[in-house]
């Protein structure tokens, strides 16, 4: 049930605020499937939650920005640790069953249905209070799609959104990015990528023209590192897409990264688009119709040069982008290198990871950078709340992590597990404050987590 509070608080950015302020126990700024999952779990366990997206439609990159290229996490044994609610697509995923655009819908309808969410929302300001060295955030006021003013407040606040468009607001110190591999002092993100779809692609005959190069060390000195082919998955090439020039500097056609979503359509992850801010919505049009007009050249390239796709044609255009990397802020702690080096794991672990320190590339390191494979390591809870800040989380790609650390941590199935255990752990510890957790705390909801929840953290 919605409490409504008349007050008057004093705005940061001096807008009026509305006599009414509406009350909830949390508030998911922006709608990536990590923080649906989160909010899903919380309202699942009784708490009132409002989503606000900023985007015209829900959905964040996996729907506008189609990244249907789903990449795996195991540790060094080949073992799973995709876990929880995001399983279920992975598992789909895998055997085929969530391939296409629509069937991506379907699953990301599934983890939002019932969630209260407003999209197209601008915030307006912010009120902040602070007590014994640590700040609230207290109310947002913002404007909805027709232009009404609203004031809400909440427990507990989330950032969801893939530009840091409630955190960039609240003054807490940005964790260096890429730039800090090179020792410059502008700040430097790796390239967010548009999405290349096609149709009447013989697959089959792709997969028999890989076979037929084999063995692999062949086929990889013929086509390029990392080219591997199977009846799902194709991956490589940068032998052949290395000779692909593009028509415009802030755009490069690396290894293809692609699926075979059946009936002849591929999906392909591989144009790089360096130098997008995602805060921008003109970079956002500017970056999305360079895309666009770069694909038909693609094409062409793909039909001379890739089997199997001599007689491709474009299948429709992503509405969106696929962002890696933006602003993220500090938090109570900061995943670093040397705990995914070493397989730290942490009384307070919310996920576990051990994909690789995959470091794509910037207009400084076009082709990107790497530093090797993580065994599984643990990642705590600390690593999603605002330094400064009691009532701020932060999810998905906003996690706290060196930009090292960031090159594995940053995964979807990895974060999400992560926002999943959150939303848990809000729900059923709603009577503490999370930064009031125990050690011990974390023995019992650990226990929780694996008999009601088949996540197992450690």
């Amino acid at each position: 049930m919605l409490l409504f509070l008349f007050c008057f608080p004093m705005s940061m950015a001096g807008a009026a605020p509305a006599t009414t302020i509406e009350s909830y126990d949390v508030i998911v700024f922006g709608s990536e499937i990590q923080g649906m999952l989160l909010a899903q779990e919380a309202r699942t366990l009784g708490l009132n939650v409002l989503v606000l997206d900023p985007r015209s439609r829900p959905g964040g990159e996996l729907i506008q920005g189609q990244m249907f290229f789903l990449d795996d996490v195991n540790d060094n044994r080949k073992n799973s640790l995709v876990q929880g609610e995001i399983k279920h697509l992975f598992d789909g995923y895998k055997a085929g069953t969530i391939r296409k655009a629509d069937e991506f819908q379907q699953y990301y309808d599934r983890i939002a249905k019932g969630i209260p969410l407003k999209s197209s929302i601008v915030i307006e300001s912010v009120n902040i209070s602070a007590n014994n060295g640590m700040k609230s955030l207290k109310t947002l006021t913002y404007r909805d799609k027709a232009g009404v003013r609203h004031t809400v407040q909440a427990k507990y606040w989330v950032e969801n959104s893939d530009f840091s468009g409630l955190t960039g607001k609240l003054g807490e110190k940005r964790i260096p990015g890429m730039e800090s591999l090179y020792n410059s002092k502008k700040p430097d993100y790796m390239a967010a990528t548009y999405m290349l779809n096609f149709k009447k692609v013989n697959w089959s005959k792709l997969h028999q023209a890989i076979l037929e190069d084999y063995p692999l060390t062949h086929v990889r000195a013929k086509y390029g590192p990392n080219t591997y082919v199977d009846w799902h998955f194709a991956t490589g090439f940068s032998n052949l897409t290395q000779n692909f020039a593009t028509n415009d500097p802030q755009l490069r056609l690396r290894g293809l990264n692609a699926v075979y979503q059946r009936d002849g359509q591929v999906i392909i992850n591989a144009l790089l688009i360096y130098n997008v801010d995602p805060s921008n919505p003109a970079l956002i049009k500017s970056a999305l119709r360079k895309g666009r007009a770069q694909a038909p050249q693609i094409l062409a390239f793909l039909r001379k040069n890739i089997p199997g796709f001599s007689n491709a044609e474009l299948n429709g255009y992503p509405e969106y982008l696929y962002i890696r990397d933006y602003n993220r802020y500090q938090t109570k702690y900061v995943l670093d290198y040397p705990d995914l080096t070493s397989g730290k794991m942490f009384w307070d672990n919310v996920s576990i990871g051990g994909y690789s320190i995959d470091l794509q590339g910037t207009s400084a390191i076009p082709t990107g950078i790497g530093f090797g494979k993580p065994n599984r390591y643990g990642i705590p809870l600390r690593s999603f709340e605002l330094r400064s800040y009691d009532n701020v989380l932060v999810i998905g790609k906003n996690i706290g992590a060196t930009i090292k650390a960031y090159g594995s941590a940053r995964i979807m199935p990895t974060n999400a597990l992560a926002a999943q255990t959150i939303g848990i752990i809000l729900g059923r510890e709603r009577n503490k404050q999370l930064d009031e957790l125990t050690e011990s705390d974390f023995k019992r909801i650990h226990s929780y987590l694996k008999k009601d929840y088949h996540i197992v953290l450690k």
